[in-house]
């Protein structure tokens, strides 16, 4: 039998760091973190908050395999509320995990939650306990000789990441597109990277389309809002002839969806 990727951590808030107007650095600790492991980049996870007035979330009495089905059995109103992050770091001695989380006030209930979170308050974490587990999208093909990096503020922490993961000399193109010049931060990389900070409502696939992108193989990594992604895609891969195998897209939020509803069926 194949051993899960993924295992259940009980945690609690340990401190917060807001990096920027936009985006708050929860730090978490908790029992057993120590088995929690990362592939780097761009590396995903499951959080579950509480509903507003629980103490923590609601899960089910048993998280094994079936885990998904029980959960969705649960009462919406009631159960505690998944949404997916990026591993932003893994740390030993002691044990931490830190997420970052976009702001943007009560919209949603991860925003709602990351703006007032405090030392003590509990979520629960779904988080990789092995290396490869299926989690990291950001997987440049063998001859890659260049990369190109398009993202908005949801996604930033994740491109921080990447920067940090990519080996010295790597030739980089990347814009990032925020709601304000307070959102931007600081991206450390030993990098050949040139970032451009794009304020909306600016738009991404203009920029992309009017710059001068390097010669060679070029590998491009588009994370955001699903229709900013579409757009930026779809010039690559029409304008710019980008082979299809050298674009990853995720869609990370949908304008007007929630995460809820594009939960799949048990």
């Amino acid at each position: 039998m194949t051993a899960p990727a993924y295992d259940f951590f009980r945690t609690r808030v340990l401190r917060t760091h807001r990096l920027c107007d936009g985006l708050v650095r929860v730090v978490l600790g908790g029992p057993g973190l120590e088995a929690v492991v990362s592939g780097g980049r761009d590396q995903r996870l499951k959080l579950f908050l509480p509903q507003d007035g629980q103490h923590e979330p609601v899960l089910p009495d048993v998280l094994d395999a079936d885990w998904y089905a029980r959960w969705r059995a649960l009462d919406p109103g009631v159960r505690g509320i998944m949404r997916t992050y990026t591993v932003r770091d893994v740390r030993r001695e002691p044990c931490e995990v830190d997420i970052d989380f976009a702001l943007h006030g009560d919209l949603g209930p991860a925003s709602r939650w990351a703006t007032r979170a405090a030392p003590g308050d509990l979520l629960t974490l779904l988080a990789p306990v092995v290396p490869d587990n299926g989690g990291v999208d950001f997987q440049p093909p063998e001859g890659t000789d260049w990369v190109l990096l398009c993202a908005d503020e949801t996604a930033v922490p994740a491109v921080a990441a990447i920067l940090e993961w990519l080996p010295a000399g790597t030739v980089v193109k990347a814009w990032i597109s925020v709601g304000a010049p307070g959102d931007r931060i600081e991206l450390p990389t030993k990098c050949e990277a040139e970032v451009s900070w794009l304020a909306r409502p600016g738009s991404l696939a203009d920029a992309v389309a009017a710059a001068a992108l390097p010669a060679g193989a070029g590998y491009a990594w588009l994370a955001g809002e699903a229709a900013l992604v579409r757009d930026v895609r779809r010039h690559l891969v029409g304008a710019r002839a980008f082979p299809r195998s050298a674009v990853t897209f995720t869609g990370y939020w949908r304008r007007g969806t929630s995460e809820d509803a594009l939960l799949p069926a048990t």
